[in-house]
């Protein structure tokens, strides 16, 4: 096989539709034991007792809890995001997975995030 240029790999991806681009990114990741996922940040922070400080000063007290894509079990997220979101029926429930990315919780407690 004839190894293809950045641009010709670019014009492949292009003609693929999503499913198709999303299998091949899975069996990219298996096949070189790698993720697509982006890295955590890592703050360091000021040595000192200002650090301490700051560090304390930072800690976040609220939460956003963000739905990125509902997967291959949808109807379980529904079941969950109906649970997180109080009032929420099973039609809007539905429309709010199916337009993901959207935030499920805004603003909420560390717990009420983990739970989540």
């Amino acid at each position: 096989m004839a190894k293809l240029s950045t641009d010709e790999l670019l014009d492949a991806f292009k003609e693929m539709t999503l499913l198709e681009l999303s299998d091949f990114v899975k069996q990219f990741e298996d096949t070189f034991d790698v993720t697509a996922a982006a890295p955590a940040a890592v703050v360091a922070a000021a040595p000192g007792a200002a650090g301490g400080e700051a560090a304390a000063a930072e800690e976040k007290t609220e939460f956003d809890v963000v739905l990125e894509a509902a997967g291959d079990k949808k109807i379980q997220v529904i079941k969950a995001v109906r649970e997180i979101v109080s009032g929420l029926g099973l039609k809007e429930a539905k429309e709010l997975v199916e337009s993901a990315p959207k935030p499920v919780l805004e603003k909420g407690t560390k717990e009420a995030a983990d739970a989540a």
